[in-house]
């Protein structure tokens, strides 16, 4: 009877013991800080790199990846199950097709930035291009635009050509790009004489110059909307970066690449 209360107390000490290793190999995985990943339109690109070591340096152990692309095909992304922890879209369109599918937390949704629309030309062009009408002109053979479908900027652009009457003067002309870099790219290394894209896209290249801006009563308003997305395994995580974007600090470094910040 005593070996059977030995060898009960031994067991039972084992046990507590065992469930004691257990919670400690379980604890530090779980206060493993996470690594979100962000998916975000390509204008963003320079300015979301670098807010990231202010949001990591006042978020110790949190990191960011970033998925740079279009907001058309980002959006589709995330409808078939990319792991992304929030998205950051162009323009209003996708996010609502997410918010449809109910594929994003409608309470973590905020409108971020704003942006303005541009007509660029290579520095060195001789065509003396100064307004959007002139991109019917003979001389204009090509003309760089995000596709309208999937890339808001050509959207945006689409709409511009619309509103001024000069759609079909055009269409033969335009150059499709799959993100508005790469409707920058082609005109930066002048295989198009102009192209469309953000005010923020101008800005931070040195190969092309602006050539006029689009009044916003040709196109839809140019907002930039956030939100988590629902499957995320990040969520407390993700929502402390959305409102880092919105802190001051980080909305000086979009105001400095030409962004307007969202009311």
């Amino acid at each position: 009877m005593k070996r059977r209360h030995i060898l009960s107390f031994l067991g039972g000490l084992l046990a507590t013991l065992l469930l004691a290793v257990g919670f400690k190999a379980v604890a530090p995985a779980s206060a493993q800080s996470p690594t979100l990943l962000v998916a975000a339109a390509a204008s963003l690109q320079n300015a979301l790199q670098e807010i990231d070591p202010l949001f990591e340096s006042a978020n110790r152990g949190i990191k960011i990846n970033y998925n740079f692309a279009a907001s058309g095909p980002l959006q589709q992304q995330i409808e078939q199950g990319a792991p992304v922890d929030l998205f950051i879209s162009a323009a209003t369109k996708q996010m609502d097709a997410l918010q449809a599918k109910n594929l994003i937390l409608t309470d973590t949704r905020r409108n971020l930035l704003t942006n303005s629309l541009v007509l660029v030309v290579p520095r060195n062009s001789t065509l003396g291009i100064t307004n959007f009408r002139q991109l019917t002109n003979a001389n204009v053979k090509k003309i760089s635009v995000g596709e309208p479908r999937s890339v808001p900027a050509g959207q945006y652009a689409e709409e511009v050509f619309k509103n001024l009457g000069i759609l079909e003067q055009v269409r033969s002309k335009l150059v499709y790009g799959n993100s508005v870099r790469n409707v920058l790219g082609t005109v930066e290394s002048g295989n198009s004489d102009a192209g469309i894209v953000y005010a923020t896209d101008a800005q931070v290249s040195k190969q092309v110059k602006q050539a006029a801006t689009a009044p916003n009563n040709l196109h839809s308003p140019i907002v930039y909307p956030m939100a988590v997305i629902r499957a995320s395994r990040n969520q407390q995580a993700a929502r402390n970066y959305a409102q880092f974007l919105r802190n001051p600090q980080a909305q000086a470094v979009f105001k400095r690449y030409g962004f307007g910040i969202a009311q």
